[in-house]
């Protein structure tokens, strides 16, 4: 193998290495997002947009700030809202 085609491989090893410290998971994905502006839209098609506040491992979802959406149009406003996980799609 000459230099050059050692070289080649070292560096496709450490993209290899970086890419794979790059992979997040979702529950990474989660934290980054906790305290931010998120929409959550239920089976229904009602939407819910605030910030999320917490939630667990079903899902189940804390919110404050959360403003209700029916047909794109905002219906109520409410200072915290707590959905259940089985009520919201991915």
């Amino acid at each position: 193998m000459s230099s050059e085609e050692a070289a080649t491989d070292a560096n496709k090893a450490a993209e290899g290495g970086a890419a794979e410290q790059n992979k997040r998971s979702p529950s990474d994905f989660l934290k980054d997002v906790l305290g931010r502006p998120v929409n959550v839209r239920l089976n229904s098609g009602t939407d819910y947009r605030g910030v999320l506040a917490c939630l667990d491992g079903y899902m189940n979802i804390a919110m404050e700030q959360t403003e209700e959406y029916v047909d794109g149009q905002l219906k109520s406003k409410y200072g915290d809202c707590f959905i259940r996980g089985n009520n919201g799609m991915l």
